[in-house]
């Protein structure tokens, strides 16, 4: 509970301004945008605590403070606006101003109506960034595999040279070229997303190697290689949030209850829980629960791939990333036992 104590306490008095500001109507909403956004980055909260096992102390604390503010006020308010300004080709004044008009988003013209018709670019870029992360994860050789054949297949695929990024250029041409209507459009922010990938892992990998050369003992990363990590891990959390914030205008359109539900309580649920499984070593003593946790990605980027043409609901992506976390979770309890 103590490591949850700042979230619940943070998340109360979100409560509290959801309902000076909106009622009982917007506090209802608020705990519905809550629930959607910590169900669907159970599997980002469980990746994010691989990664933050390898940041020293300092470089975790920046994570769970600095890393909230960018969560909450840049990818929860800021990046919205940005998409829209761009978009409709106004001002960030203008477009927080539409913002505060509360618009209903079938209206054309409206905040909410704009970031709908960006989805697909959007989709695209986060898309393609989570397929490199979870084939990243399931073409390296591990000593353990849940899902035996399909993660065996997936090994031996990822001895093949760039395997990674030719598997998800073939992807993305292939939805390019048969989902999206504005092809170019997609096609470029699919490539950004697979470039943004390799810059941020590769700048990582190589500030690990090069502590690693001078150490044969476990690196814990500091200095630049921490800077890398946690550019790394914000970019994860931007590309979990995506389809969070634009499945957040099916609900509301309001952009202060949004950030509020899907930015405060959500993002900071998701940093306790990153904690707590960082502190107690849960990933080491449930073998599958990264395992399923990057299958639920590997899900999430398809449908998501996929929603650039079809509607596909939150509860969806929801559902199945949980059920594929708690599958994980109960073999590698089942593992323990007969180990």
């Amino acid at each position: 509970m103590k490591i949850f104590r700042g979230s619940i306490i943070v998340s109360l008095i979100a409560l509290i301004i959801a309902f000076i500001y909106g009622g009982w109507n917007g506090l209802f909403i608020i705990l519905i945008l809550a629930v959607l956004e910590i169900s669907l980055s159970m599997d980002n909260a469980i990746v994010n605590a691989r990664i933050l096992e390898r940041m020293s102390p300092a470089w975790q604390k920046t994570f769970l403070t600095l890393g909230v503010l960018i969560a909450v006020v840049g990818m929860r308010l800021v990046f919205p606006l940005l998409i829209v300004g761009v978009s409709a080709q106004i001002d960030p004044i203008s477009a927080l101003r539409l913002a505060l008009e509360k618009g209903n988003p079938s209206t054309a013209g409206t905040y909410g109506y704009i970031l709908h018709h960006a989805h697909p670019q959007i989709a695209a870029f986060g898309g393609m960034f989570l397929l490199m992360l979870a084939l990243g994860f399931f073409f390296d050789d591990r000593a353990h595999t849940w899902l035996k054949l399909p993660e065996k297949f997936l090994q031996k695929i990822g001895h093949f040279p760039a395997a990674n990024a030719i598997i998800s250029i073939i992807i993305l041409l292939i939805t390019s070229e048969f989902i999206a209507k504005d092809s170019h459009a997609v096609l470029f922010a699919g490539i950004l997303g697979i470039l943004t990938f390799m810059l941020v892992d590769g700048f990582g990998e190589t500030m690990n190697h090069s502590k690693a050369a001078t150490s044969t003992h476990f690196v814990v990363a500091t200095g630049k290689a921490g800077l890398a990590l946690f550019l790394y891990l914000e970019v994860i959390d931007a590309s979990f949030s995506f389809d969070g914030v634009i499945g957040a205008f099916a609900i509301t359109a309001d952009p202060i209850i949004i950030l509020l539900g899907l930015g405060v309580i959500g993002a900071m649920f998701v940093r306790s829980l990153t904690l707590y499984l960082v502190q107690k070593g849960t990933l080491n003593d449930l073998v599958y629960l990264e395992h399923g946790a990057h299958w639920a990605i590997l899900t999430l980027a398809f449908l998501i791939l996929v929603s650039i043409k079809w509607e596909i609901g939150e509860v969806v992506t929801g559902l199945t990333g949980a059920i594929l976390i708690i599958l994980s979770f109960v073999s590698s309890v089942i593992y323990n036992r007969n180990h």
